[in-house]
């Protein structure tokens, strides 16, 4: 049996019809840089994630990049984030003359740890205060601790810029005068930034991003931003980029909105099905593998079937002989891929920065140990089975 990491052609099959007959109308209207009905998806995604405004752009790196430059950073400035993540977080400081300042993981949500980041900021604050804002990643499709993350943005005066790439429509338990408020990923720092890869839960047929945001002046500065500083056309107060997302990306996504709560859910039963076949092999027992663990699923489970606690955009386990088993995994054709081997600190295009003398143990363990199998909705049980006995199979030989 083959089973792969991700096969788009079953969730394309049922809006195949509907995607075609969007895409040739844009190409019939003509109007093929923003536009109406960019203007419609943004507002539909704002509304999903809770938030007033949202600014298509043209890809997950665009949105952080934007953000950043509407929020000012620049050469000098250092920006607190996650050494375990894709590197555009980290890419985005770095091309605007900023320098990322790093705090470890948690070991369990691979999320930036408040913790470490509280250590991190009470000594930048004792020195020449350089950082000059925060940017949690959502990690995997869960949601970062943002309660205590929010109060030390507020307590140092720094804006959250949240990367919600592979979290759209995650949730957040948020505490607020003694009652639970759920919030979506994007709608609870200065700016949320979504990636819309073909892989992510929400998957364009191309590059695509969007900003979230509150605040109208922000929002403003970053639509000026994406068509290179240009208020009105022709005139440069600022200088931006050409950061628009596309229409045909804008109405393929839009045609997909509706269908993420039903992909989320069908993601969740995937994963309970991994935790049911899992256990029964006796693996986890044996600290051969440790599962995923959805932090806030008991109070969202509590709060209902369509609270998405978890989206999974990833399911990764921590495996011993993790390489050996990623290359008995693809000689069975099972999907399998490392999410990620080289933490962002020990990455080349920052060596001789200084960064050699820190160490993040979470994040360098993480990215010995952690293995991503396949999670999208429409995997069956007996695909599941499969990937299962495939890694049993490889801790009996």
């Amino acid at each position: 049996m083959r089973v792969p990491l991700l096969d788009l052609k079953g969730q394309l099959a049922p809006l195949r019809a509907d995607i075609l007959a969007a895409v040739t109308e844009v190409i019939d209207s003509t109007q093929y840089i923003l536009g109406p009905r960019v203007e419609a998806f943004e507002a539909n995604v704002a509304a999903y994630c809770g938030a007033r405004y949202g600014i298509g752009v043209a890809s997950g790196t665009d949105a952080l990049l934007a953000s950043l430059m509407a929020l000012g950073i620049g050469p000098g400035d250092a920006v607190l984030t996650t050494p375990y993540s894709f590197f555009a977080t980290m890419g985005c400081i770095l091309r605007l003359g900023g320098r990322p300042v790093f705090a470890d993981i948690d070991p369990v949500t691979y999320n930036i740890d408040p913790v470490r980041m509280a250590e991190v900021l009470a000594a930048d604050a004792r020195g020449e205060r350089r950082i000059k804002a925060i940017i949690p990643v959502h990690l995997y499709g869960q949601c970062a601790d943002m309660g205590p993350i929010l109060a030390l943005a507020g307590q140092y005066g720094l804006p959250v810029i949240e990367d919600a790439a592979q979290a759209i429509g995650a949730v957040y338990p948020m505490q607020r005068n003694g009652r639970t408020e759920w919030l979506r990923a994007g709608a609870m720092g200065e700016a949320g930034c979504f990636s819309f890869f073909p892989s992510k839960n929400l998957g364009g047929i191309g590059d695509g991003g969007l900003i979230t945001c509150n605040d109208e002046r922000l929002a403003e500065a970053i639509r000026v931003i994406r068509v290179h500083g240009g208020a009105p056309k022709y005139h440069h107060g600022v200088v931006g980029g050409n950061f628009r997302i596309d229409p045909i990306q804008a109405v393929v996504l839009d045609i997909k909105l509706p269908h993420l709560p039903a992909w989320h859910r069908a993601r969740r039963r995937n994963a309970d099905i991994y935790r049911r076949l899992f256990a029964q092999t006796g693996l986890v027992e044996a600290e051969k593998i440790v599962l995923p663990e959805a932090v806030y699923e008991a109070q969202g489970r509590a709060a209902g079937p369509d609270c998405d606690f978890h989206i999974y955009n990833q399911f990764v386990i921590r495996a011993k002989e993790r390489d050996g088993l990623i290359r008995h995994l693809h000689s069975r054709e099972v999907g399998a891929e490392i999410y990620y081997p080289i933490p962002l600190h020990r990455q080349g295009c920052v060596a001789g920065m200084g960064y050699e003398q820190f160490s993040y143990p979470e994040a360098e363990k993480a990215a010995l140990e952690t293995l991503a199998l396949p999670i999208y909705p429409e995997l069956g049980e007996e695909m599941l089975g499969y990937v299962v006995e495939a890694i049993a199979a490889f801790y009996k030989a």
